[in-house]
């Protein structure tokens, strides 16, 4: 396997023409091999309706190539221009309220709109039949950044003749529907699919069957669009499709659109994502103000490898300052490469830095790239080409098939969100959280993870699975689950809900090991914050707990092991042969405790790191990366701050 390499991201059409040449050598002297171009462009190529101005991107794709850059060439749908507007009026997406989101910005379309579809359809042709057969257009991506700010779940028009037209080829006729969602609560049937609204504006909470089914519909939109234009793009070219999905984004199932593509790749901000999408205490957010959290990263490059089945980059690196977090702080020296790295051990093929040039002017401003808006350096330029220096010397390796693996499911957000049943710290329960304090105590023993789609049919190269809040277990995965012999962990929540997001006439979990031995979740609740109930032994529940029924009936031939208890005697982690069922919502000392015990019934070999160490092992590598703004020092390695280590396997050199 080859090292991975570097890329940037550039806009000629910012940047006066003279430029462009000087720009385009001094990347290549920086070690950059990428360059993305062309995903905001479309005013520029279509100033007008049917008046096209292309020339100019032909010359910016021609200087970039001379200079032996490839490029990344976007589809510019996710800004169409005003006049599109004039065109179709009603393509805009509507809020929660019904208001329509207005032109002034980016993303001002409504994905259930045909005829913005159409239009985006037509530009992608032409872009395709123009670039489609040049070899230094060596990948395409797809739009830019799904569902960035909450552009997913639109309340228009369009929206609901598109949702009807889809529960009908979904249930058929109207009867079922009815039975499905449990209508005949609060006499809620309908008569025709006509008469269904979309589940907003309600008196008060909406049919959680009803809201389950708009999210699986505003999904489908996401993923049709996106078909759309890759449909094209194959017809007229063999290079790569990408999208750059974001962190902590889940309104549209990211596995679905991933099908349509070659590539998986994100746009990684560390320190804005720290401030503006991660639940920790402010003390911890002071801690990493400049380093980003440590796990927060790593758990999305192993979500988009799963998501582009093993091939993925990252398009937009952080560089330093980012404009819309609410608070923007500069990274520590060093991280930028840190990021670089850690990306490239968990099997990036390529790092793209976000952007060539700081821009003076428009909402980025503020936002920082390679260069000042003079163009001037900036500290990160330094990094880049250490890293590439550095490239140059080591052979990673590719990844290597995780001990664990972690699955991650997105129906399951929305069910979360459709029904939290209770509140941390004056937000909704929530999945995601759940699902990253579990990736997080793992990253903290060392281990090396593999998050997989809960459509997975193979377990077979895992000692140990782990499922929390998996609310709905699929047909592929529970077979899969039946004939694995490694370790499974589940629970709370698992299994809890149907298809239809009823309860299950039995009762939860639905998962097929504990429902045979007779286990039973008779009832939960949901905690006030401060409030936890402690677990012998060490560590408690908080947030949320159940109370398990666990059967002592001849029929029941499983033997059920209390490996746990809470302090009151009730059960908090019981097992049936492999399968273990975790009874709530566990604080950090208790999951510790339930992983280590797991890691040694699966012959997992962990490592209790330091406060801010991480690990990651490759083919050939291991690396450890020292989120600390401290040294630290560990199995006599001094790690500076914002320090990257790495030894060879097989030499230790």
């Amino acid at each position: 396997m080859k090292n991975p390499t570097l890329g940037v991201c550039y806009y000629p059409e910012h940047w006066p023409e003279a430029n462009w040449s000087d720009d385009a050598q001094a990347m290549v002297e920086a070690g950059i091999v990428w360059v993305r171009i062309g995903e905001f462009a479309w005013s520029r190529i279509e100033p007008q309706p049917e008046a096209f101005e292309w020339e100019w991107l032909d010359r910016a794709i021609e200087v970039l190539a001379n200079a032996g850059l490839k490029i990344i060439l976007g589809t510019p749908t996710a800004t169409p221009p005003r006049w599109m507007l004039d065109r179709w009026p009603d393509m805009l997406a509507c809020d929660e309220q019904g208001h329509p989101r207005k032109f002034g910005s980016r993303r001002h379309y409504c994905f259930s709109h045909w005829g913005y579809r159409q239009e985006a359809a037509r530009i992608t042709q032409l872009m395709a039949q123009r670039y489609g057969h040049l070899s230094h257009v060596s990948a395409w991506q797809v739009d830019n950044e799904y569902s960035c700010h909450d552009t997913v779940l639109s309340y228009s028009l369009a929206a609901q003749t598109g949702f009807r037209l889809w529960l009908k080829e979904r249930y058929g006729d109207i009867t079922t529907l009815n039975e499905a969602w449990g209508n005949i609560f609060w006499s809620m049937e309908y008569d025709r699919f006509d008469q269904i609204e979309l589940p907003n504006q309600t008196v008060t909470e909406p049919n959680p069957s009803h809201v389950m089914d708009f999210r699986r519909y505003s999904s489908d939109q996401v993923v049709a669009f996106n078909r759309e234009q890759t449909n094209i793009l194959k017809q007229y070219s063999q290079s790569p499709l990408v999208h750059n999905y974001m962190g902590r984004i889940t309104d549209f199932d990211h596995y679905e659109v991933g099908e349509d593509l070659d590539i998986a790749s994100w746009d990684s901000y560390p320190l804005g994502f720290l401030e503006d999408r991660i639940k920790q205490p402010e003390s911890v957010k002071q801690e990493y103000m400049r380093q980003g959290d440590p796990d927060f990263q790593a758990f999305h490059h192993d979500l988009y490898r799963a998501v582009g089945k093993g091939r993925w980059w990252v398009m937009e690196q952080q560089p330093g300052p980012v404009n819309w977090a609410p608070f923007n702080p500069a990274p520590l020296p060093g991280m930028v490469r840190l990021w670089t790295f850690e990306a490239m051990a968990h099997g990036a093929e390529m790092v793209s830095y976000f952007r060539w040039r700081q821009l003076p002017f428009a909402q980025e401003q503020m936002h920082s790239g390679l260069h000042r808006p003079d163009g001037v350096p900036t500290p990160a330029l330094a990094e880049v080409k250490q890293v590439f220096k550095e490239l140059n010397s080591i052979d990673i390796g590719s990844v290597v098939e995780a001990p664990v693996a972690l699955v991650f499911d997105y129906e399951s957000q929305w069910s979360w969100q459709v029904q939290p049943q209770g509140y941390r710290e004056g937000e909704p329960l929530d999945y995601f959280d759940m699902v990253f304090h579990y990736y997080s105590a793992l990253r903290k023993l060392g281990l090396n993870v593999d998050i997989i789609s809960p459509q997975t049919t193979n377990l077979s190269a895992y000692k140990m699975v782990i499922a929390p809040g998996l609310v709905t277990l699929s047909k592929n995965l529970s077979h899969a689950l039946q004939t694995y012999s490694g370790v499974v962990l589940c629970g709370p929540r698992s299994g809890s809900k149907t298809d239809n997001f009823h309860i299950p006439d039995d009762l939860p979990p639905c998962w097929p090991t504990l429902k045979e031995a007779g286990v039973t979740v008779s009832w939960v609740e949901s905690l006030r914050d401060g409030v936890s109930i402690p677990v012998e032994g060490g560590g408690h529940f908080c947030h949320w707990i159940e109370q398990l029924e666990l059967s002592t009936s001849p029929k029941h031939k499983s033997h059920i092991a209390i490996n746990m208890r809470r302090k009151d005697g009730n059960a908090a982690l019981i097992s049936v042969d492999n399968v273990y069922y975790l009874a709530g919502w566990p604080d950090s000392e208790l999951l510790q405790r339930c992983l280590l015990a797991l890691c040694d019934a699966a012959d997992i070999e962990y490592t209790l790191l330091p406060k801010g160490l991480r690990i990651r092992d490759t083919q050939h590598m291991q690396f450890l990366f020292n989120y600390s703004a401290q040294p630290i020092e560990y199995q006599q390695i001094n790690i500076e701050p914002a320090g990257v280590y790495w030894h060879c396997k097989n030499n230790n050199n």
